[in-house]
């Protein structure tokens, strides 16, 4: 058999490739498991060729794309650590099975809360150790270990991003045991609240509060291998948790007035919410550009928006104007959480309607769903099966959804089949055209006839730029496609399927944003 390189020649010399693999990360070798494609409506450019080989397009199948993320809560031990009493083994054992389970499941991405009231499950100079992951507020485990740290390292082993979830307001949780002198409600108690359930509240109108948040998400950027930081529909408080009274901001309210400020009390909250969303975007991008930003607000933003809806108000109760975010694109997805069944009074495919009509920057869009406990419905799975369904034919290419929470997937065998079964193929995240990043390298391909196999092998000579590689396969006129990690270097394909020969090969690099490279081919003879 004779194997031609269709864009160097210098590709099939095995010596040269062995060479250039020495600064290259272990190798790992995959098995085989393609997925279907999609046909391309366009080719893509090939690379100038060296030598005499004639360079030859290729038609490549479109390989498919959607985001698909579960939320991973810690407050109240409400998925992992299941305990604050478990030991670090126990805690990274839960971890590793929720991962391998969303490996297993297709997903490509995980939505891990790391600071969910004002406390930290990571290392922090600003925030204390949380109860949840100890017992013990500012307790570190031990032995030592930084919980996001191992979340981030075993999520991309596994192919998978790490989006950092933050509350950013909530100060203490009526489950994280007692307030102590290394809460922060106790440290910031000027400009926190005890509410009447039990909870303390960070005033999002206060300076000092804004810039301590500002500091706590810019620290996590700085020193995390991050792909997102994520903040969720906690504002202000629900009404029910001050026993529907006034959040107690006066303080702050009448400093305001003082200083000549003439909006309204509703209006300044709204305003003051505004300028923290926004400064949050502007602060992630100028620390590192790639890192995405992420809100999942309440799914309705107000009730008769759109005109078949009835519900809570965000805008007048949590004091959230998610409509302005969205509009302005002062993110990079936005997530609203639309927890309700279709046949309803929050009816799923009107709210997803309506928020894609608001979507003027065509940011990505993918709406959280109820996996754990939708409501009214006779069939829990299928009525989530049918909203993902929906989700893709509303959204098209670039579709996804976040479930909430993974509980929804590991204690509900019928559930996790539901998905796994809308899951059969792997999908990358779609790419963020709009976030400027260096242009993904080509990657380098040879491939080696033995026996009945071709072992192939590839690498990047940026290898720091690549999450994913895209490998197709040609038998006959049929391409194959399979999304492999970024640590995989090496794979055995068989030289012919049902008597139907291997003919071409060709790989592409992908970064942490989705975006592809050029591609580079082998033919094979």
């Amino acid at each position: 058999m004779n194997i031609h390189n269709i864009k160097s020649t210098a590709l099939i010399i095995s010596g040269l490739f062995l060479a250039s693999c020495a600064s290259q990360p272990k190798q790992k070798t995959v098995s085989e498991k393609p997925a279907a494609t999609k046909p391309a409506t366009k080719p893509s450019s090939p690379a100038a060729t060296s030598g005499t080989v004639k360079p030859k397009t290729l038609t490549l199948p479109t390989v498919n794309r959607e985001f698909r993320a579960a939320w991973v809560a810690t407050v109240a031990n409400i998925n992992w650590p299941s305990r604050n009493n478990l030991s670090v083994e126990q805690q990274k054992l839960e971890a590793v099975q929720m991962l391998d389970m969303l490996k297993d499941a297709h997903f490509n991405a995980v939505i891990f809360q790391a600071r969910p009231s004002a406390d930290a499950l990571y290392k922090s100079d600003l925030e204390p150790w949380s109860y949840f992951l100890t017992g013990q507020t500012g307790k570190a485990p031990s032995p030592y270990y930084d919980p996001l740290e191992f979340w981030i390292s075993e999520a991309h082993k596994r192919g998978m991003e790490l989006h950092v979830w933050l509350n950013p307001y909530r100060a203490h949780h009526t489950t994280g045991g007692a307030v102590t002198g290394e809460s922060m409600a106790a440290k910031m108690s000027s400009d926190t609240y005890r509410l009447r359930n039990g909870m303390y509240w960070m005033d999002p109108t206060s300076d000092r509060v804004q810039n301590h948040v500002s500091a706590v998400i810019k620290d996590l950027v700085k020193r995390y291998d991050l792909d997102a930081v994520h903040i969720d529909d906690y504002f202000y408080p629900y009404r029910e948790y001050n026993g529907g009274a006034d959040f107690p901001d006066s303080r702050t309210w009448t400093a305001y007035k003082n200083s000549g400020g003439d909006l309204s009390k509703a209006d300044w909250r709204r305003a003051n919410v505004n300028k923290f969303i926004k400064r949050i975007h502007d602060e992630i991008k100028a620390e590192k550009p790639y890192v995405k930003f992420g809100i999942s607000p309440f799914g309705i933003w107000k009730p008769g928006y759109p005109a078949d809806v009835t519900g809570s108000s965000q805008y007048d109760e949590l004091f959230a104007d998610a409509k302005l975010w969205l509009n302005e694109g002062w993110c990079d997805y936005y997530s609203p959480q639309l927890y309700w069944k279709e046949e309803g009074p929050q009816r799923f495919s009107s709210l997803l309607k309506w928020w894609k009509q608001e979507n003027y920057k065509n940011i990505h869009l993918w709406p959280g769903l109820n996996t754990v406990g939708i409501k009214g419905v006779a069939d829990k799975s299928q009525e989530i099966s049918d909203q993902i369904s929906t989700t893709r034919n509303l959204l098209g290419n670039g579709a996804g959804v976040i479930h909430y929470s993974i509980d929804g997937l590991s204690k509900d065998w019928k559930m996790l089949s539901a998905v796994k079964n809308l899951y059969r193929e792997k999908a990358l995240v779609p790419a963020s055209p709009w976030i400027k990043t260096e242009p993904v390298l080509k990657p380098e391909l040879t491939a080696k006839k033995n026996g009945t196999t071709v072992d192939i092998r590839w690498l990047s000579r940026k290898p720091q730029q690549v999450r994913n590689w895209i490998l197709y396969s040609k038998y006959g006129s049929q391409w194959e496609t399979q999304i492999l990690n970024g640590e995989d270097y090496s794979l055995k394909l068989p030289l012919a399927k049902s008597g139907v020969h291997l003919t071409d090969l060709a790989l592409k690099s992908v970064d942490r944003l989705g975006n592809e490279s050029e591609y580079v081919a082998v033919e094979v003879h």
